[in-house]
């Protein structure tokens, strides 16, 4: 018997990591391929049959996924229609009244998705209550239908002023829509983002109609080409933005919750990393061949917000918060105004690194690392690769040569102008908001981070670095520990000291109710199905909110206010605990545990003998050991300088480093009193 396997996939711009698991035993394994952006389902295909026996059953599958955020970035989404109320057409085409840079003089607004001669309006009224003012008019949304057919749209957005706080209308006008336009991805705004604010409302509205063709599309082609290990689509997952997954089927019908959906497993592997480890605030960074994704666990929990801005338009929604910029192991190096650049253009998959041999010109982080010695070219990705060095050295000689600098010095150059930039991303999310990341363990993974991880540590001053388990495909692990989520939420404004209780709690139990039908829904049984609740709170006078959870059972009025207070005094350094506080929304987020296996550890492998090779650091090659990780045992340590290699990454053990083997199979990395010099 092969055994089943839960499996999970993360599509990358240059590998697709795949991550599989024994769901008897909890043993895990990983592999990485190269990517395939014409159709990402056969990398996927080509990693699962590689990894797992023809004639094994696949229980769980999940993968996360960047279509929907590539095709709003590219602007590669449908084309929107939107439907809002009549004479409140400018609403999305005004925007906010705040500037994206306020002192840039070449600021402009961002382009919307539904430009002004796409957005239409229908008669009929809602107050502000919810109560009708004028009747929904179907003579304008008869015209809408004819507008609809000849402009061939592809989605419409629906939102009528006021609808969340009475839908009748929205659901009216799809209803009507519907058996004229049959077919249309119609998106309703009270569906998508029951919450006040119009132009976010509806910025989210059509964002989500944006993206909803294409997203249907790729999950229908990822239905179709795995069909041969997943019958039907039985047992396929998607990544949310939140952090919890969604089976294909509602990823259909929910668009938006997929943007963000490819970066945000290393997150969750973060939680899980914090609740084996011990250590409650890991700054967790994921650098791949095209990006560096940097997000942060506080206090055992990830980092989130309830709303983000992408191209600088405004998405209300859960998020992880990830920040991404362009720096991977295949980002391009290249000359400008007599300096040289790292990224943010990659090489991706094809052509490749300049040493990968399939085409590549212009040299990369990789072939840098590679010159330097950091990277084995006939061990690379576990030996399934073979690495052209001398072609790497030659790429970086030729741009070398403008600069009167040798391949190995320009190759130097390039690792630290990458690893400044990446820096300066963790300082982004630390020290610009008023977090010391001294006070943090940088976890690094992703199949370049380990790479560069004893140099960011360095420059950022943070004392420990994490190699966690199957580091190169971590963010694929990190899917394995999530459970399904979806969230939930309903604007109810008032002062909190003249809120009734009994309603509050009226209405959290309303949004309880729809979260156990989704849950049902998505075949989570009763008994795994738990809530987390919070309520959006500002002082009077205020537009922002900071979200404070509410415990289980009865509220607390007072206790929850104290808590706002606290929240408050944490994030900006004081409070007012004598001001009035305003309550703007309630939040409920449905969670379903998904069963899996206690522990997770590495499948056993034979480890390759030590060895050793010259090594480049600081400018000068040093004899440095080459040690499989497969041959540590838990409490071993390694003294740097050293090279720990594994099937889908490298780890470099500078001088003066030291890693130990810890709970969990994972590796602690700190630099020893005696250790002297700077990484590089």
């Amino acid at each position: 018997m092969a055994g089943n396997y839960r499996v999970s996939a993360d599509i990358g711009g240059t590998f697709t990591d795949i991550v599989f698991q024994d769901s008897a035993t909890g043993a895990c394994g990983a592999t990485k391929v190269l990517s395939t952006p014409e159709n990402p389902a056969l990398a996927v295909l080509e990693g699962i049959n590689t990894a797992i026996p023809a004639d094994a059953e696949i229980d769980f599958f999940v993968h996360g996924t960047t279509v929907g955020l590539n095709a709003l970035l590219t602007r590669r989404g449908a084309k929107v229609a939107l439907l809002t109320t009549r004479n409140f057409r400018d609403i999305y085409t005004i925007q906010g009244n705040d500037r994206g840079e306020i002192f840039s003089i070449r600021w402009n607004k961002p382009e919307p998705l539904a430009t002004l001669e796409h957005t239409y309006v229908a008669t009929g009224r809602l107050a502000a209550d919810g109560s009708e003012v004028d009747a929904l008019s179907t003579d304008d949304l008869d015209a809408f239908v004819e507008a609809a057919k000849a402009e061939a749209y592809e989605a419409v957005a629906v939102c009528f002023l006021f609808s969340y706080v009475n839908p009748a209308h929205e659901l009216a006008a799809k209803a009507y829509l519907e058996e004229r336009l049959p077919g249309m991805a119609i998106a309703l705004s009270h569906q998508v983002s029951p919450e006040w604010r119009e132009f976010d409302r509806t910025s989210t509205t059509v964002m989500d109609s944006y993206l909803a063709p294409v997203v249907r599309k790729y999950l229908a082609t990822l239905v179709g080409d795995l069909k041969t290990r997943l019958p039907d689509g039985h047992g396929l997952h998607v990544m949310e933005s939140n952090g919890g997954v969604m089976s294909a089927t509602t990823a259909s019908n929910n668009a938006l919750q997929t943007l963000l959906s490819g970066p945000v497993g290393g997150a969750i592997g973060g939680k899980a990393l914090a609740q084996v480890t011990g250590r409650q605030n890991l700054i967790c960074v994921d650098m791949g061949g095209t990006s560096f994704d940097a997000s942060l666990i506080i206090d055992g929990l990830p980092s989130t917000s309830n709303e983000t801005m992408l191209e600088g338009l405004p998405v209300q929604m859960s998020v992880v918060d990830i920040h991404v910029i362009g720096a991977g192991g295949g980002s391009l190096a290249w000359e400008e105004a007599g300096a040289v650049r790292v990224g943010p253009q990659s090489a991706g998959s094809t052509p490749g690194p300049v040493c990968y041999g399939r085409g590549g010109t212009q040299p990369t982080v990789s072939d840098a690392n590679l010159v330097l010695g950091r990277l084995d070219s006939a061990n690379f990705g576990g030996g399934d690769m073979v690495l052209d060095r001398d072609a790497a050295t030659a790429a970086l000689a030729k741009m070398g040569a403008k600069f009167d600098m040798s391949a190995e010095a320009m190759a130097q150059g390039i690792v630290d102008i990458v690893n400044a930039k990446m820096a300066d991303a963790i300082r982004t999310i630390t020290i610009q908001r008023g977090i010391d990341p001294r006070d943090f363990t940088l976890v690094a993974f992703g199949g370049a981070g380990p790479a560069q991880a004893a140099a960011m540590a360095e420059e950022l001053q943070i004392r420990e670095v994490i190699i966690p388990v199957h580091p190169g495909a971590f963010s694929a692990w990190g899917m394995l520990q999530t459970d399904m989520r979806h969230d939930f939420k309903e604007t109810m404004y008032g002062f909190w000291d003249l809120i009734d209780q009994s309603n509050l709690e009226s209405a959290f139990e309303n949004l309880a109710a729809k979260g156990k039908d989704y849950m049902l829904g998505e075949n989570v049984a009763a008994a795994n199905i738990s809530f987390e609740r919070g309520v959006d709170f500002r002082y009077h006078g205020q537009e922002y909110v900071l979200t404070i959870p509410i415990p289980d059972g009865p509220i607390d009025m007072a206790a929850v206010r104290n808590s706002f207070d606290a929240a408050y005094e944490r994030q900006y350094g004081h409070c007012s605990p004598e001001g009035r506080v305003e309550m703007a929304n309630i939040r409920l987020a449905a969670v379903g545990h998904i069963p899996r296996p206690e522990n997770a550890p590495p499948l056993p492998m034979a480890a390759k003998p030590e060895r050793t090779r010259d090594v480049y650091f600081s400018g000068t090659a040093q004899p440095t050991r080459i040690v499989d990780r497969n041959a540590l045992a838990d409490g071993q340590a390694v003294s740097g300088p050293a090279i720990i290699e594994e099937g889908t990454t490298t780890t470099l053990l500078p001088p003066g480093w030291q890693a130990v083997v810890i709970q969990g199979g994972h590796m602690a990395l700190s630099k020893s009193d005696t250790g002297k010099g700077a990484v590089a």
